[in-house]
């Protein structure tokens, strides 16, 4: 069964984020050889719109107007239900990321349809869409179908691979004149706490710090391994409350959830709150000087030292190899 499938992307400085061009390779899925229609609001965006052709949209529509450059729930919703009103799809993807946390129960409510979020895989089974997603911080999943309606869902970074970039693709790029109005919210200034880097939710390789490492300047040697890796430093809840770094890098139940490639404990005990957040990680390796630490019982692999003479020895190996690539 065909189906045209809307894609909402996620802009954030200039750049389409990773997490929209895995959600068009999950609204390529739900289409089953129908129609793939990128969605990008905001401002300047339209210049985007290649980027999304070649991972898989057949054509892009794109919302452009002077209050949307920075984020609102009104200003959004306002823009992608005009989208909706004149496209009336069978499905809407867009990535479970903290606007999209925000965004997607609204619309969902305007369109009065179901929602499906934090989906980590899209499967066609017998004819139907079946969504897979994880319940009880991740020790069981659940597989979920939309029997009636609109199917909408937002997929967790860094679990359904993005299509190979074809920029020999060809689509149409259409701009929709949106009214918005009435705004309840206006984003004066947008302060940034976190320095620039790759972004945690999206980053392949992480590096997180617990109480372990017992200062902020502890995590700078931690922040050297994840710049050789090309990854992101994270945080256990603990660390960020003994104030030894901001709550922006906070992982758990209260904080972010990654799924990286590679997640790197260091001084971290694994504390069930914290494990929600990170435990769906393909490897982990775990750092610490307490065998019994509950962290050892989830890693991969496990390194029982300090972390200040372990983390140093894998900078001076990272270094070599590095060199001799």
């Amino acid at each position: 069964m065909t189906r045209k499938v809307l894609v909402i992307g996620e802009v954030r400085d200039g750049a389409l984020r990773k997490v929209s061009l895995e959600a068009l390779a999950a609204g390529k899925t739900i289409a089953e050889g129908g129609e793939v229609v990128g969605v990008l609001c905001g401002e300047s965006v339209s210049q985007l719109a290649d980027e999304m052709i070649a991972y898989g949209a057949d054509r892009v529509i794109t919302v452009e107007d002077g209050q949307l450059k920075n984020y609102t729930t009104d200003g959004f919703t306002q823009a992608i239900m005009a989208v909706t009103n004149q496209e009336n799809p069978d499905g809407i993807v867009m990535g479970y990321t903290a606007r999209g946390k925000d965004l997607s129960p609204r619309l969902a409510t305007k369109l009065g349809s179901g929602l499906i979020s934090d989906a980590i895989d899209v499967a066609i089974e017998d004819g139907n869409v079946v969504f897979t997603r994880p319940i009880y911080s991740g020790k069981a999943f659940e597989k979920k179908i939309i029997i009636d309606g609109l199917l909408f869902a937002t997929i967790r970074p860094n679990n359904i691979s993005a299509l190979e970039k074809d920029e020999s693709r060809s689509g149409n790029v259409q701009s929709l004149n949106a009214e918005i109005k009435d705004l309840r919210t206006v984003i004066k200034e947008i302060v940034r706490k976190t320095s620039e880097g790759v972004d945690l939710s999206e980053a392949q390789v992480i590096v997180a710090g617990g109480r372990g490492v017992k200062s902020a300047e502890g995590f700078k040697v931690l922040e050297e391994l994840a710049e050789l890796f090309g990854g992101a430093v994270g945080a256990s809840r603990g660390a960020c409350d003994a104030d030894y770094c901001d709550y922006s890098l906070q992982i758990g139940q209260t904080g972010k959830v990654v799924t990286p490639d590679l997640y790197i404990a260091c001084g971290i005990s694994g504390a069930i709150q914290h494990l929600a957040g990170m435990s769906n990680s393909k490897v982990t390796v775990a750092i610490n000087k307490d065998p019994e630490a509950p962290i050892f019982g989830v890693a991969d692999y496990g390194i029982v030292g300090d972390l200040f003479e372990v983390v140093p020895l894998l900078i001076k190996e990272l270094k070599k190899e590095l060199i001799n690539v």
